[in-house]
């Protein structure tokens, strides 16, 4: 048994290692944080199955907890997470996996939760053989939630790798950095444009070609239930990031998301009576989001401006599996979208943070955005600055992966 004292180490918002305990405990805020389901309750051990396909980190975990605990679901959650070594603990990801593990099993819910690489047909087939001996041979909702930065096209057996361009134009913005002391400092950065191939690799990471491909692999074995319904995890944000995000290559990639989302819509109402659907989520601090020139700064001042009012990802996907399974009204944007974003793109919200972007400087940050909060969401990404944990004490790193039989 492998035990030892964390202390967080990092390189800009990636951190060399999780910590265990923090990881579960942040786990079962969510599930705290996550509103009860309605008077009449959800189903005892019965629930609807459900598939989650990045079920491990950010939206997706979000996605897994909120359907356990306020759609009553059971199923099957995919990531892909790497666990502990002699010299490394393991992701945040494996250990939060290992706490929703419990979680569900508490709640009597039948979660198995498989790690490996959702793009890979052997993935879909092991996922369809559980579906049909474990889970009655009929699934009735899928989420996809997947951020990656490459793909092997099962097909072809070509690997495709995304990037975050601007296209047409470079793009130059304000990021916000911290230094090893932990002070921040607004620089700014310019990204150049995408050359070559760049678009098109990057849409065929992020884009809706794998989530068709699920769909097509269940649908193929017979598994899709009457009414089946899913849903692909999406992001539109604010114009001060549009040029990088929305415009960007990974734009692009959001952009064939939607279109799949439309195929897929008209074919599944014609097969099975079913939907499918883009949710548009509102701004979070998660690991890919980070990485992402200019978003630091944008969700730091967007916390200024909205404090408590910014709405986290368990309540958004709380609200996404009420639409989902008829507990309310879907509600849809003209383009056939699912908008949780409505808070964070209001008019008044979006004239503040764009105001405090304009005089946001090194010697105004302090004043501008809630970078406390920002530093401390990071930080729980990997299982620090959590409330209640003892980071002093030893802790067991070598945590098991869950076991997928139950």
């Amino acid at each position: 048994m492998n035990e030892r004292v964390l202390t967080p180490r990092s390189r800009g918002f990636l951190f060399l290692d999780s910590h265990p305990a923090g990881c579960a405990q942040s786990v079962a805020d969510m599930w705290d944080a996550c509103p009860a389901p309605a008077p009449a309750g959800v189903p005892e051990g019965d629930g609807p199955v459900a598939l989650v396909i990045g079920s491990s980190a950010g939206y997706g975990l979000a996605a897994t907890l909120a359907g356990l605990k306020r759609a009553g679901i059971r199923g099957i959650g995919v990531s892909f997470e790497k666990g502990p070594t002699a010299r490394r603990t393991a992701t945040a990801g494996w250990y939060r996996t290992a706490a929703t593990a419990d979680l569900a099993r508490a709640a009597g819910r039948d979660l198995v939760l498989l790690n490996g690489d959702a793009f890979s047909d052997a993935m879909k087939d092991r996922v369809a053989d559980l579906v049909e001996r474990r889970f009655g041979g009929r699934l009735d909702y899928l989420v996809y939630s997947v951020a990656a930065p490459r793909r092997t096209d099962p097909a072809t057996g070509t690997t495709y790798a995304s990037v975050l361009k601007p296209i047409g134009l470079p793009d130059r913005t304000k990021t916000l950095v911290f230094d090893d002391e932990g002070v921040p400092e607004v620089r700014e950065v310019e990204t150049g444009p995408a050359e070559g191939d760049d678009v098109e690799q990057t849409v065929a990471v992020m884009g809706g070609a794998d989530w068709e491909r699920w769909i097509d692999h269940l649908a193929g074995r017979g598994l899709l239930a009457e009414g089946f319904a899913t849903a692909a995890l999406s992001y539109i944000g604010s114009p001060l990031t549009a040029a990088i995000y929305r415009q960007g290559t990974i734009g692009a990639a959001k952009a064939h998301l939607e279109t799949t989302a439309r195929t897929l819509n008209e074919r599944l109402g014609k097969t099975v009576g079913g939907r499918a659907v883009t949710s548009v989520n509102g701004a979070a601090v998660t690991q890919s989001s980070t990485a992402i020139p200019g978003i630091a700064l944008y969700t730091g001042l967007l916390r200024g401006v909205l404090g408590d009012g910014l709405v986290p990802p368990i309540r958004q996907l709380a609200s996404l599996w009420d639409q989902l399974t008829g507990t309310a009204p879907l509600g849809l944007d003209e383009e056939g979208r699912v908008r949780l974003d409505t808070w964070e793109l209001a008019d008044g919200v979006q004239a503040a943070v764009a105001e405090r972007w304009k005089t946001a400087t090194t010697a105004t940050i302090a004043d501008l955005a809630d970078l406390d909060w920002f530093r401390t969401e990071v930080r729980r990404l990997y299982g620090f600055s959590v409330p209640g944990i003892d980071y002093t004490a030893p802790v067991v790193t070598d945590v098991p992966w869950p076991d997928p039989t139950g």
